[in-house]
């Protein structure tokens, strides 16, 4: 019998602020980075994971998966995949560990780590990618993966049971359908703010000829020069290609009503992270003062909790999930189950390393098993560090190609690990640019 015999961490950092990849209001420098842990087995194959963050403080992240690794090593491989559910609520549900959250901050982080890489186990021994995996479950194995605490208010087992056996009949026609046509992406490549005005054009319209019929820009530092962005972007791509804008949380509620005025005459699809991301109600409040334009958020919700709230409160138009921001798979398969319920449309965060590759699992899933449909759905894709992955993400005429292979594809590539572990890989131990010109 297969056994769990070590849990392996390593701090991966990208400098990707020496080209201001990821800039935004409030994250001017962001290196994209990832907590990665490796599920190491006596036999067969391994469970890769990590979470992401954007530099400072991704040890803390390594420090925290590291905490778990008691109530992990030791344990019978078979014991963990065949109730991925019961993993997670063990971990999440550790008495002390549970008092640094509770299911919130670095410790979910770290718990979104450990249960992908759990899932990624669990794809690899079953021979199938985790979309898959979870698409093939039953709507009691699936509603099993589910911590029901705190729900039952918004969302019961049987009401959830009821969703997901109302969409078995169509499971087989829509993964056809996935497999031949891929998934709708959205791309956020032309609209990072650090980016020139030559860029950023050059970028958006290689979006449009790349096939993909939405963008989004960052915007909250200089509402003039959003203003000006704004219409530089709307010339560039045509007046058919939605342009959705991020502000990063950089706003008051009245602050973002009055940006978001101000920018109307561009025709926005949506507004992300306005505020605060746990303000329910600014949210809200923000959504109804600037509608037609929808309001999204979820990136940075701590947990499923939040996520009810928002629903509850009728305060977005959008849920983006993150696949790393919460305690992973099984936590985002409650999540999903919550926007269905309230019909909501779900299109996630990928902007950050791996992401993309981690996250249209979860979407591809929720297409075949869950809300059965692709209106107003989009992944969101950047076109950077996916060289670093042993199966990276495919896009096809703005569209993800359905991954094939085993597990969850988070696996990282052995010599990226060694070129950008932080800080002694030679990425970082050498001069920087700055210092050899």
């Amino acid at each position: 019998m297969a056994t769990i015999t070590a849990v392996e961490t390593r701090d991966l950092r990208f400098p990707t602020s020496r080209e201001l990849d990821g800039s935004d209001a409030m994250n001017p420098d962001p290196d994209y980075s990832a907590a990665y842990v490796v599920l190491r087995t006596d036999e067969g194959p391994e469970g890769h994971g990590f979470t992401f963050t954007i530099g400072r403080g991704n040890d803390v992240c390594v420090a925290a998966i590291e905490a778990y690794a008691p109530m992990i090593v030791g344990r019978s491989v078979e014991e963990v995949v065949s109730d991925l559910g019961g993993f997670a609520r063990r971990l999440g549900g550790d008495s002390q560990l549970r008092w640094l959250g509770p299911e919130k901050g670095v410790m979910n982080l770290a718990l979104g780590a450990l249960v992908n890489a759990a899932f990624d186990l669990a794809g690899k021994r079953a021979g199938k990618p985790v979309w898959q995996l979870l698409s093939e479950m039953t709507p009691e194995q699936i509603t099993d993966l589910v911590d029901w605490r705190y729900l039952s208010d918004a969302l019961t087992r049987e009401e959830a049971l009821e969703i997901l056996r109302a969409a078995e009949s169509g499971r087989a026609e829509r993964t056809a359908r996935l497999l031949e046509h891929g998934y709708p992406a959205y791309t956020t490549t032309p609209g990072w703010l650090g980016y020139s005005d030559e860029r950023l054009v050059r970028l958006a319209e290689e979006a449009v000829a790349d096939g993909f019929t939405q963008i989004k820009l960052k915007v909250g530092a200089d509402v003039e020069e959003d203003v000006r962005r704004m219409a530089l972007a709307r010339e560039a791509v045509g007046p058919d290609i939605r342009i959705a804008v991020d502000a990063n949380q950089r706003w008051d509620t009245a602050e973002a009503i009055a940006w978001m005025n101000r920018l109307a005459e561009f025709d926005p699809y949506w507004i992300e992270e306005p505020t605060s991301p746990d303000d329910v109600l600014a949210h809200a409040a923000i959504r109804e003062a600037v509608r037609p334009v929808r309001v999204a958020t979820g990136e940075h919700a701590q947990n499923r909790i939040i996520f009810k709230q928002l629903l509850q409160a009728g305060a977005i138009d959008v849920l983006q999930i993150d696949a790393c921001r919460v305690a992973g798979v099984t936590e985002n398969v409650a999540i999903l189950l919550l926007a269905a319920k309230f019909g909501v449309p779900v299109c996630p965060h990928a902007g950050g390393v791996g992401l993309c590759e981690v996250v249209q699992h979860l979407s591809m899933f929720d297409y075949v098993a869950v809300s059965g449909t692709l209106d107003d759905r989009v992944i969101e894709y950047v076109d950077h560090l996916h060289e670093h992955f042993v199966e990276p993400v495919r896009i096809t005429d703005g569209r993800y190609r359905a991954p094939l292979e085993p597990g969850i594809t988070a696996e990282v590539r052995p010599d990226t690990l060694l070129r950008f572990s932080y800080p002694d890989g030679p990425v970082w131990a050498g001069p920087t640019p700055e210092e050899t010109q």
